[in-house]
């Protein structure tokens, strides 16, 4: 796509691939918001989709602080803010903000403006979007398939909707945040972007005997 001005032809912003996931896109593959993606559908009852695009932000500050007051999710929980950013408590005093895509750099400004509030705190906030991987494992079975590459309890009673840990994921140091959609059980799994194309990978391949299928990705996506 593109714009035509005068004797020349723009090119529209939205269709330059600006930013390439470690996971290689299924075909047919597009291009949106500068990152080329899959555009694969599916109609399988579990799906595993590369969720490269969205925004992915740091943040490290006191636990007790008026900044972890003021995000208001504690370690191992996850939850939306009022702009529909999903924050999780991945550590003590350590969050992850999961938001739309290209809305990393508004993310991170309004966590530092939060930390300049606080002066008497020191606060860490890094955009962490194109060196990390994350994707989305949906489906009622999602859980049986972590089970295969994961020693947590993924029954309701331990891991409910909601909830936000990190373990090791086929030996590779994973962020587990459950997420359910529309009462559907579903998991983002976040982990280093050199890890990103083998953990999907391996995701599929244990997802197999469950009938998985690759879903492209379908903005916001969060």
């Amino acid at each position: 796509m593109s714009t035509r001005t005068g004797g020349g032809c723009v090119p529209d912003i939205e269709q330059i691939p600006l930013g390439r996931s470690p996971i290689a896109p299924a075909p047919p593959v597009t291009v949106w918001y500068g990152w080329e993606v899959s555009g694969r559908q599916a109609s399988g009852a579990l799906t595993l989709t590369d969720c490269a695009p969205l925004a992915k932000v740091q943040a490290k500050a006191p636990a007790g602080g008026r900044v972890a007051a003021e995000l208001g999710i504690r370690f191992g929980r996850s939850a939306r803010n009022d702009e529909g950013v999903l924050v999780v408590g991945s550590g003590p005093g350590e969050w992850l903000l999961i938001g739309p895509a290209g809305e990393g750099a508004a993310i991170a400004a309004l966590l530092e403006g939060n930390a300049a509030a606080s002066s008497d705190e020191l606060m860490t906030v890094v955009d962490i979007t194109h060196g990390r991987a994350l994707m989305r494992l949906h489906g009622s079975c999602g859980a049986a398939v972590l089970a295969q590459l994961c020693a947590i309890d993924f029954a309701d009673d331990i891991t409910p909707d909601g909830a936000g840990l990190r373990s090791s994921v086929a030996a590779v140091a994973t962020d587990i945040i459950r997420d359910d959609q529309d009462g559907v059980r579903s998991y983002l799994l976040h982990c280093e972007r050199s890890s990103g194309q083998y953990l999907f990978d391996t995701v599929l391949e244990s997802g197999a005997t469950f009938g998985i299928e690759i879903a492209g990705f379908i903005p916001p996506g969060i």
